[in-house]
């Protein structure tokens, strides 16, 4: 018996290993810039060095606007985070406050999408149909689904 559960406990172990070294060795480099996402663009859209370039220049074009937008959304959370800490401190809420927060927040949040629309508009414009197709299923969903948050 005590032969059975060792082989048993060792062929468990043995298939996880084997999961997760399979899952360690498939799993796709991670996106963290712009080089790195035109890399896997070009690579996964059959971009041509051209279209590459068109594509790196629209985003570069874009970046000081979605650097604001990211400095005006960590405003935004520092701001949110101090009226929870004074919401939980003093037991009682500002409702005016609350609603102005609120308010410029899905401003915020809709600009931001709209920002991202925009990028990705762009960016298939530059794109023939077969890739433009491949690029908005793979992009579509994301941008649907953070427009049915701000709803």
């Amino acid at each position: 018996m005590k032969h059975t559960l060792l082989t048993l406990l060792v062929a468990v172990l043995g298939a996880l290993a084997a999961h997760w070294g399979w899952v360690a060795c498939h799993q796709p480099a991670p996106v963290q810039d712009l080089e790195s996402q035109l890399a896997w663009m070009q690579r996964d859209l059959q971009l041509s060095p051209e279209q590459t370039d068109q594509i790196r220049a629209i985003h570069q074009l874009s970046r000081p606007r979605l650097l604001a937008l990211a400095k005006e959304v960590a405003r935004l959370r520092r701001e949110a985070a101090q009226f929870e800490e004074a919401r939980q401190t003093a037991g009682r809420v500002d409702f005016v406050k609350l609603a102005r927060f609120t308010a410029e927040q899905r401003a915020l949040d809709e600009e931001c999408l709209d920002s991202a629309r925009q990028l990705i508009a762009s960016t298939a414009e530059v794109m023939n149909p077969a890739q433009r197709d491949q690029y908005l299923a793979l992009l579509g969903p994301a941008i649907l689904g953070a427009a049915g948050q701000l709803n």
